[in-house]
């Protein structure tokens, strides 16, 4: 079993920022890529952020050059810091974990969602 616990929501104004945190633990081999998704309200969940076990980044167009997304191997967690917030980037924001239960077997696995809102 495997939980992803997600932290560092929030409420900001616009051209603040945040620092969001996800933590994966239990029963992990090793973990592929970690990332970021974001669902407003009413649309469909979208990638935020991406990064691989060796450090490979993949943005959102909408983000480049003001979120930057790590990632801590050793402890299994990956951060999302958040730069210029603007209010469109208010949303439910997702951390997921592909995890490597055994080699040949990985599944992703889904925080429960932290709040980000940027208020104008």
């Amino acid at each position: 079993q495997v939980q992803v616990v997600e932290s560092g929501g929030g409420l900001v104004q616009a051209g603040g920022s945040l620092r969001l945190s996800c933590a994966a633990s239990g029963s992990i081999f090793s973990i592929n890529s970690m990332g970021w998704y974001r669902q407003a309200a009413g649309k469909q969940r979208d990638l935020v952020a991406v990064i691989t076990s060796g450090g490979s980044t993949n943005y959102a167009d909408s983000v480049k050059g003001r979120f930057t997304i790590s990632r801590d191997n050793a402890k299994n967690t990956v951060y999302l810091q958040m730069n210029n917030l603007k209010p469109e980037d208010t949303a439910v924001y997702y951390c997921n974990a592909v995890v490597v239960h055994t080699p040949g077997y990985r599944y992703p696995y889904w925080g429960q969602g932290a709040q980000v809102t940027v208020s104008s």
